[in-house]
């Protein structure tokens, strides 16, 4: 069996070509995930290991502060070397081409002999007070080289001129770090110099468990470590989101292998099909039911174990060019170099043999079930009407039904898990239902080009529905990813929306200018306007009254132009003459009611006004009518803008903060900060994911043209029947792209529409609980067309080779062909 077995492997690899492309695809995905996650580790590991080299034990703030004395009783500890104080203050500074003050954390250089501290990549380290030395990426950043003078200032007004010395070398810490100065400096910056942490170095021949120990005796309330569980500590709080991302690069690696075994079962099915004269043959010359059963077996270990080792290649390959590309990009982050290690490569490998194996079972246990002579006639296609076709289908009914309950329940409960259930189930009943349901709908889709496109789109129409059981085995997966994208950019978009409308009621206005005691410019308005990303400017007035024995102090806006820049409708609704909007603690603090009457007194002006509570705006927020009657000097004080929901919400945010250079301190507040980094996080989410469920798309397409090709291959006679009767090849091409086509516009379309249906229940399940039942659901009309459309465009795609191969054997050969 073993020469069988290699002859059979010859004679039919072109057939199993997509097969083991399909392997490739998800192993190389799946090596590309762990080598990724592996690398990141590693190389956190690394780098927090070099920046924490020396330290025995480490001492950090738990119940209380650490304090002087704290210092002190460490430095006593018998068994501690050398005892470095983490020290720092946070300061104003004042970068040059800056209107106002950013900040920056400044920490107190140490003896680094024995404890590992901050290098100088250019110039040096400090060495004197009013010295400075910047790190790297912040000193970029803001154009700052050595030699350069800055301004510190303290909370309390205090400034300092401060010369830059030296450049830090950066490259193995995480975010921007911080400056360093001379111990003597960070104590002129803050007299009480705040402590973050307590390194200690130990005494030669004690260990870190007894410098701990010793250590902890002395500074009870404080969290000790040791130098091996701080770096844990430290690892865990940036691996923890590392451990997530290789969780979701894992879970779509675990769908694109999903999906191959779907492609490998129907490519091993149609090809034992073919065989089927060749596996009876083997059984009328002595090979037994178990004979056969194996060799078909080792034929699927041979292909998966060789096509699993090129993914494992192309996975590492992959890996190393994105680690590469990721060092091109400023993400804050130390270097990080391949790793490899024996699961990230071997799993993958396993995993892909073991799957291919798995999806050959069952063509191979179908090999074995047909009789030796019967075998030697063409066997029909499984008919959905047989005993087990309609078991199959009874079967796919209840699931379906059961999954859809399940997933109305998550939908009213909040139950993300019965959720997730629910819809595992329905799927099932559907790919279960695919042999009724996908040929129905092919029919259905393909009745106008079979009334409109002539004999070929019928012919190409009739082909997809001959073997129900074969079309729907080759659109389910590409129905997988579909769904799954669907799914993706309908939940997405549906939260986003949900998150929008809940960010319209907390934070109704993106920012907010106001200064204190400084008279704004004339042109003031007009300066925020033409700032990059900001739409909408309307002036706010301000006035300070009394409201019984409380002074307060209350905003007017223009009830016209406040719709443009209140993003909540029933926030601008309720703002009209004759009410005062309050905010909760307002209204709690004045003892008010919903309606209740509130009176206004400034400058012996008196407004009584119904009081509504309202989320989001000033403590008392009125018409600009209603301060005019009170105040009608009131000046502009401030603004309140709209900004772009396209443009970059912290450059927007900067840009206004620098603005208006005559006002010495301005007051930027609003909701634009997170709302900008929330959207982020979903335009981040929307790429991965469709990135990586793309992957399974492709796998699936592959599937597609696998089928088509074997079924050219099938067809051989047929197709060659039809060029004799007159089928040109342009025909001939055009037959199998609408076959192709059909495939792919039934599992889009099917597909589109699960995806809104998960979608939907997925984000009731995931929000209602946190919106008060107040969930939003999106329609993402784009997207949904351009999946649809990137479907019907890969399906020709898939049909052109295949196309190819059947136009170019001649009739007269082909008729030929047993």
């Amino acid at each position: 069996m073993r020469r069988s077995i290699l002859s059979s492997l010859r004679a039919h690899l072109g057939r199993l070509v997509a097969a083991c492309l399909a392997i490739v695809l998800g192993v190389g995905f799946g090596t590309l995930a762990l080598t990724v996650h592996a690398s990141a580790s590693h190389g956190i590991d690394e780098t927090i290991g070099k920046s924490n080299a020396g330290a025995d034990a480490v001492v950090e703030s738990d119940q209380r502060s650490i304090e002087a004395k704290d210092v002190a009783a460490i430095k006593k500890v018998p068994e501690a070397a050398s005892v470095i104080v983490d020290t720092g203050a946070y300061l104003q500074i004042q970068w040059v081409g800056q209107v106002r003050p950013s900040y920056l954390s400044v920490k107190a250089l140490y003896d680094t002999s024995k404890i590992a501290g901050p290098t100088a990549s250019q110039g040096r380290l400090p060495d004197s007070t009013l010295e400075i030395a910047l790190p790297a990426r912040t000193a970029e950043k803001n154009k700052v080289a050595i030699g350069n003078k800055l301004q510190l200032s303290s909370y309390d007004e205090k400034r300092w001129t401060v010369t830059v010395v030296g450049i830090l070398d950066d490259s193995t810490s995480f975010g921007s770090g911080s400056a360093v100065a001379t111990a003597q400096s960070v104590k002129i910056f803050e007299p009480q110099g705040y402590v973050n942490q307590v390194k200690i170095n130990a005494q030669p021949g004690t260990d870190q468990e007894a410098l701990a120990a010793a250590v902890s005796k002395v500074v009870p309330g404080l969290q000790v470590y040791t130098g091996a569980a701080w770096i844990d500590h430290e690892v865990k709080s940036f691996t923890n989101g590392i451990d997530v991302l290789g969780g979701v690069f894992g879970m779509f690696a675990v769908i694109a292998l999903f999906v191959a075994c779907l492609v490998i079962a129907n490519t091993f099915t149609i090809v034992i099909a073919q065989r089927t004269r060749e596996m009876a043959l083997l059984r009328c010359v002595g090979a037994s039911r178990r004979q056969v059963f194996s060799s078909v077996l080792a034929e699927a270990s041979v292909v998966g174990l060789v096509a699993s080792a090129i993914g494992v290649v192309v996975g590492v390959a992959l890996s190393a060019l994105g680690l590469a590309l990721s060092r091109e990009f400023d993400l804050e982050l130390p270097p990080i170099s391949l790793h490899l290690d024996l699961v990230s490569i071997f799993a993958p490998l396993l995993l892909g043999t073991v799957a291919t194996v798995l999806a050959a079972i069952v063509p191979a246990r179908r090999a074995t079930k047909v009789a030796p002579l019967a075998a030697l006639r063409p066997a029909d296609a499984p008919a959905a009407a047989s005993k087990r076709g309609v078991v199959r289908i009874i079967f796919g009914f209840l699931l379906l039904v059961g999954g859809g309950l399940l997933l109305a329940a998550s939908a009213a409960t909040a139950q993300v898990v019965i959720g997730v259930a629910g819809g595992v189930i329905s799927f099932v009943g559907v790919l279960a239902l695919g042999s009724l349901l996908v040929p129905a709908l092919v029919r259905l889709l393909g009745a106008l080009p079979a009334r409109k496109g002539g004999v070929p789109a019928r012919i190409a129409v009739a082909n997809a529905v001959r073997n129900p059981r074969r079309t729907a085995a080759t659109t389910s997966a590409l129905l997988i990813g579909v769904t799954l994208i669907s799914l993706t950019c309908v939940g997405i978009a549906s939260v986003r929306k949900t998150f929008d409308v809940t960010m319209d009621g907390e934070y109704p206005v993106d920012l907010t200018v106001r200064t204190y005691e400084e008279k704004l410019p004339a042109g003031a308005e007009q300066q925020l306007r033409d700032i990059k990303g900001i739409t909408q400017v309307v002036p706010v007035r301000t006035v300070d009254v009394k409201t019984g024995e409380q002074t307060l102090t209350i905003t007017g806006i223009d009830q016209a132009r406040a719709g443009s820049v209140i993003h909540n409708p029933e926030l601008v609704g309720q703002l009209r003459p004759g009410v005062a909007l309050l905010d909760r603690q307002t209204m709690n603090m004045l003892e008010l009611t919903e309606g209740a009457d509130v009176t206004l007194v400034a400058a012996g002006q008196k407004v009584t006004l119904k009081a509504q509570q309202a989320v989001g705006l000033d403590p008392i927020t009125i018409t600009q009518a209603d301060l005019q009657r009170l105040a009608p000097a009131a000046a502009v004080s401030g603004f309140w803008l709209a900004s772009d929901p396209k443009a970059d919400g912290p450059e927007v945010i900067d840009a206004v903060q620098q603005s208006l250079p005559t006002i010495k301190v301005l007051n930027v507040e609003g909701g634009l900060a997170e709302r900008s980094s929330y959207t982020k996080i979903f335009d981040v989410l929307l790429i991965v994911a469709v990135g990586l469920l793309g992957v399974s798309v492709l796998i699936a397409l592959v599937g597609v043209g696998n089928t088509l090709s074997l079924s050219v291959l099938e067809r051989t006679r047929e197709n060659a029947l039809l060029r004799a009767m007159g089928l040109t090849r342009r025909q001939l091409r055009g037959m199998l792209a609408i076959e192709s086509l059909l495939m792919a516009l039934v599992a889009a379309g099917l597909g589109i529409v699960l995806g809104l249906v998960y979608g939907w229940t997925g984000t009731a399940a995931l929000m209602s609980s946190q919106t008060d039942g107040k969930v939003q659901y999106a329609v993402p009309v784009t997207l949904l067309v351009t999946i649809a459309l990137v479907a019907a465009v890969a399906g020709l795609l898939a049909s052109v080779l295949p196309a190819r191969r059947a136009a170019k054997v001649a009739p007269a050969g082909a008729l030929a062909t047993e």
